[in-house]
Order: structure tokens, then sequence, then C-alpha cells
């Protein structure tokens, strides 16, 4: 069995640290947690891990955020990872700081990379993992925000919880959607 599993963000060292990139950040504690390294391929960083007879696929894709259905669609293909395997971290406004949330399926709530993904696939029928950024910001300055640097009190909120995001990763492929939200689906601490 194979999975894919697409951390979300921006390249560059501009948006490192970021909390659009959280998604990054997940990919990265993954890669770390398996002593994966990540290595340059076609569009994007790639790492990969066998855990209990099953292959993960991680993606760090290099196109920036609002196109990040390319990447996706070429290693679904490249590895022949069924669309149920796949799972999307990306960041979320509409959540507060640290809370996670797994769903099967759905829209793109707003999310530009979300929303790519399912019009390059052709379909919101995969699980995506949003990790909640909170919304403490002024009208206007979502873009500012999301692409602000995390600060030190939101750094120590999120430390812990990518941990946990990358934990329901592993869970996601060996324990399967259904469960994983029955266990992880929660507020945080």
């Amino acid at each position: 069995m194979k999975y894919l599993i697409a951390g979300l963000g921006n390249i560059g060292p501009e948006y490192v640290n970021t909390r659009h990139n959280i998604g990054f950040m997940v990919a990265d504690r993954l890669a770390g947690m398996h002593e994966a390294g990540f290595a340059p391929a076609r569009y994007g960083d790639m790492a990969s891990f066998r855990l209990k007879g099953r292959m993960f696929f991680l993606l760090k894709p290099s196109t920036y955020m609002n196109r990040s259905g390319r990447p996706v669609l070429y290693w679904l293909n490249r590895e022949k990872v069924p669309l149920e395997n796949l799972l999307v971290v990306a960041d979320d406004v509409a959540l507060p700081l640290g809370l996670l949330r797994l769903r099967a399926s759905g829209g793109a709530g707003g999310h530009n990379g979300l929303s790519d993904i399912i019009d390059t696939l052709g379909s919101d029928h995969f699980a995506r993992l949003r990790f909640g950024i909170g919304s403490d910001y002024p009208t206007g300055y979502q873009s500012q925000y999301v692409l602000g640097k995390w600060t030190q009190e939101e750094m120590q909120v999120i430390e812990p919880r990518i941990g946990v995001a990358a934990e329901m990763a592993i869970s996601f492929g060996l324990q399967g959607i259904e469960r994983t939200m029955n266990l992880y689906n929660r507020r945080p601490g």
C-alpha cells in the first residue's frame, strides 16, 4: 500500500517559518521522525519511508501554494497512489491556533492550494488535514497574516501540534481515515 502526504507551502527562504508553510513543517517533522531525507525532484522535494508494510511518499511542492495541483497529480500518477491514499496538509485561518481537523473530502474553504488541487484532480474526494493558524489579523490583512512569521508565543502552541499532525498522517496510513478522525479530531490540550 502506498500513501502520498502532500504538505503545502511556498518555496524560498522568505517563506520559512511562516503560517502558510505549516504543511511543509509537518512534512519535515514526518521525514525527521522516520529518518527520511528530502531531495529535489520533479515539481518539489520528495522523501519516502516504509512503515509496517506501507510506503509513505512525502511531497513539498515547489510550484508555490496556488499551483499545488500539478505536483500532487504528477506524484499520484508516478507512484500509482490511489486518490483515497492522498493526504494534503494545509493551514486554515478558520480554525483556532493549533486545532487539527482531518476530513475525508470537502471543498477548499477559501484555501487557494486546496482549490488548485481540487481543480487539477477533478475531485474533492481526498483527505485533508487542516492545521489551525488562527485569525488574529485586522480586516483586509489576511494575506499579510498567513505569509507572516510565527510569533514566539504561537510557536509554543504549534510546536507540539506539529508532532500530533505527523502522528495523524501516519495513523491515516496505518489505521485509515475514519479511525484517525475519531482519535484525533478534537481541540488541542
